[in-house]
């Protein structure tokens, strides 16, 4: 247990949102793996190759929704929280930390770098996003995906989203600024 979590603590060290390590995640167990193309359509809420952590399945009577507020909830508490390279707690967090850690309290292990989160759940369009859902930008030239943040409301089609910024730490934004207008890539739905 203690090299476990000494690995983990080590791992969430060395990454970032736009890095090049890996997160050490422990072996959990298989969840159908869905393709789609990149433009599709998917509104269906989905676990596709997300990890739960094991021995900490989701109840049977869990529902989803209760999950993401859950989820929703636990990123609103860093709130205010200054921004750090590869952090994971209340004295400094990145991007990918937010929503890593944020998810790591319900029990759903995603990787932890943006640009490999991209690459969980399922594509879903900007039209059919709900609170919970992930939203990918590219903020460089480095990396197709580099920033991720956690939809925490859609009202009228304008969304809003936490995530850590490197000049204002944790903070929520809109979709309708135009810096993060122009630096949106894409929007996933973990479960």
């Amino acid at each position: 247990m203690k090299r476990t979590l000494l690995l983990l603590f080590v791992a969430a060290f060395l990454a970032s949102c736009g890095g090049s390590k890996r997160s050490i995640t422990s072996t959990t167990s298989s969840i159908k793996k869905e393709r789609i193309k990149k433009h599709q359509n998917i509104i269906e809420p989905a676990i596709s190759n997300v990890e739960i952590i094991p021995g900490n399945e989701l109840p049977e009577d869990v529902k989803a929704k209760d999950v993401l507020e859950n989820v929703i909830d636990y990123a609103k508490t860093f709130e205010g929280t200054r921004y750090k390279f590869g952090g994971t707690t209340e004295a400094g967090m990145d991007c990918s930390g937010l929503v890593y850690t944020a998810f790591q309290k319900e029990n759903i292990n995603l990787p932890r770098i943006s640009r490999e989160m991209a690459k969980e759940g399922v594509l879903i369009s900007i039209k059919d996003v709900k609170e919970g859902d992930l939203v990918f930008f590219k903020t460089s030239r480095k990396y197709n995906i580099n920033h991720v943040g956690i939809v925490v409301d859609n009202k009228r089609g304008e969304i809003s989203f936490i995530h850590a910024s490197t000049s204002a730490g944790v903070i929520v934004s809109s979709l309708e600024e135009d810096y993060w207008k122009k630096a949106f890539v894409e929007c996933r739905r973990i479960i």
